[in-house]
């Protein structure tokens, strides 16, 4: 159906759209944007951070505050949307667009069943239905985009589903009234690589299969060469190109566009299969005298409704100093749990777990905070793990402060240091963490970090939420700083593309247990474990013709799993 309907009219028109929040020139943050929304087809809406990416959707669905100046035409079927009635609107939003949003566990209302907020679209929006035939609606809406026990998953609360079981429950809510379009603003961005290439595929089929006009909002290269048809890049509210996917991904024209495709992180070709001959990397990579930290056939469990669950499951890691580690694996595998172990922030309950030569499991209360003192932690949200009511400076100088170092005199000349060293202005000291950006706010932690000149620097998802030129920026300075510094890294992320960018060796996580570890390059180009493989085909890159490749070999491998 993709090319069936490509040339009708089209069913989402956008002419002339600029957006301001203010009287001058400079409150503009949309410029004379437009676009078309075809059945059968995804738009790709790419740009940076600020871009007006976001503004720009929710300009459509009447959801911008009253501050706003919207002008031009947004027309639905011919409708036009712009300045109509509340009613009109109240229509459209879950009825004529379908809105699939970025963080599925903020976007649901956790007092409420998944089936009843499914059960409340379809009320709001459809003809009447009895209980019984509510019911096996939202059971079929759930059967399709996926979900296995529907009826269990329409009984739960959003709490007890995994992000994407609840991506999917999200789009099954977005369908039930059967939208002619539907925006989906960053939906795969916090999901592992091969739960986002079923979410990738999800969105596919309703574009095949019902001719659904979807418009795609992401800053994720890999994603818009796996889905979308057309793209349109956005800077600074204005439109800088547009085009079909492979022109614009393989032949850009404006340097705004090369530069983003040049800040994306590659991987090399995977081959689908283990490479012949090769075994299994779960053996310890054997300690060496520089080891900062290393885990010994450790173990950590948890009891949950009287039952004991083993998050990670004899595990051995070796962390030198000079290198970085990246740990690799899908949620629940255990990577943030062997992170927290050690920090000492869990306890193991097998094995070993030792950090700057010191046995976390018996040392005494006084002996692990001086451990702790040598960990930096890098976590992936910046902007909930800095305090909104402190200052920057406050922020960076806390560690110091609790470890009793310095004077404020010399703090603050530590603080203007660590500033100097993650390339930021010294007056940023006296900010606030709204008055940044994502890609600042995560410099900052990273200073903030370093401010004890840590042995270790345990860095959980650092870059997840990050724009590919602000990533690729952080991961420059992550290495620049490590080569200088010296110091050992454990770094966990989903995303293989970035651990290949930074680390020297690669562990790989299923189910609390390493089923490969080795030099980076063998293990993400020449995987010997075939869960390691399809980690692989699953992730995305960007080049549409490329990324049609691997999607096959994803599939190929999930068959035979």
């Amino acid at each position: 159906m993709t090319g069936t309907n490509a040339q009708d009219e089209a069913v989402l028109s956008v002419a002339d759209l600029s957006i301001a929040f203010g009287q001058d020139e400079a409150d503009r943050v949309v410029h004379s944007v437009g676009l078309d929304l075809r059945a059968g087809r995804v738009l790709a809406l790419v740009g940076e951070s600020g871009s007006g990416k976001s503004v720009t959707a929710m300009s459509v669905l009447g959801l911008l505050p009253p501050t706003a100046a919207v002008t031009g035409s947004i027309r639905l079927e011919g409708r036009e949307l712009l300045g109509a009635d509340a009613s009109t609107l109240r229509e459209v939003r879950g009825g004529r667009i379908g809105t699939v949003f970025q963080e599925p566990g903020s976007a649901f209302d956790p007092v409420y069943s998944i089936g009843d907020q499914i059960a409340e679209a379809l009320a709001a929006h459809g003809r009447r239905r009895s209980r019984a035939e509510t019911a096996e609606r939202i059971v079929e809406l759930l059967t399709s985009v996926g979900l296995r026990e529907p009826e269990r998953i329409a009984r739960s609360f959003p709490h007890e589903l995994s992000g994407g079981q609840l991506q999917r429950a999200m789009i099954a809510m977005a369908i039930s009234c059967d939208p002619v379009a539907l925006i989906a603003d960053e939906p795969t961005t916090a999901l592992d690589v091969t739960v986002q290439a079923g979410i990738l595929d999800l969105i596919r089929a309703l574009r095949d299969t019902r001719g659904t006009a979807v418009l795609l909002i992401t800053h994720d290269m890999g994603v818009v060469a796996d889905l979308a048809d057309d793209v349109l890049v956005l800077r600074a509210g204005e439109v800088v190109e547009r085009g079909p996917v492979q022109q614009v991904l393989t032949a850009p024209q404006h340097p705004y566009t090369k530069a983003l495709l040049a800040s994306v992180p590659s991987l090399a070709a995977l081959r689908a299969v283990p490479r012949p001959g090769a075994a299994s990397g779960a053996a310890a990579a054997a300690p060496t005298d520089r080891a900062v930290a290393v885990l010994d056939h450790a173990s950590v469990t948890y009891r949950r409704r009287g039952a004991v669950v083993r998050a990670v499951d004899d595990v051995s890691i070796s962390v030198d100093a000079g290198r970085v580690v990246g740990l690799v694996g899908e949620s629940g595998s255990g990577k943030s749990t062997v992170g927290r172990a050690l920090l000492g922030l869990v306890p193991v309950s097998g094995g070993r777990a030792t950090v700057a030569g010191v046995e976390l499991a018996g040392a005494g209360r006084g002996r692990r905070r001086a451990v702790r003192r040598r960990i930096g932690t890098v976590f992936q949200d910046p902007a909930s793990s800095l305090n909104p009511r402190n200052t920057v400076g406050w922020s960076i100088a806390e560690p110091l402060q609790l470890a009793g170092r310095l004077d404020r005199a010399k703090r603050a000349d530590r603080v203007a240091r660590l500033l100097d060293d993650v390339q930021l202005p010294r007056d940023f000291a006296g900010r606030y963490p709204h008055e940044l950006s994502g890609g600042q706010r995560q410099r900052v932690a990273i200073a903030r970090a370093l401010a004890l000149d840590p042995d270790l620097l345990v860095a959980d998802e650092p870059t997840s939420a990050l724009d590919v030129s602000v990533q690729a920026a952080v991961l420059q300075l992550l290495k620049d700083l490590q080569a200088r510094l010296g110091f050992a890294c454990l770094f966990i992320s989903h995303d293989l593309a970035v651990v290949r960018e930074l680390a020297s060796t690669v562990v790989v996580l299923r189910e609390g247990r390493v089923v490969e570890q080795g030099p980076a390059e063998q293990v993400l180009t020449a995987p010997a474990d075939p869960y390691t493989a399809r980690l692989l085909a699953a992730a995305p890159v960007a080049d549409p013709a490329a990324q049609a490749e691997r999607r096959e070999a994803w599939r190929q491998l999930e068959e035979v799993r």
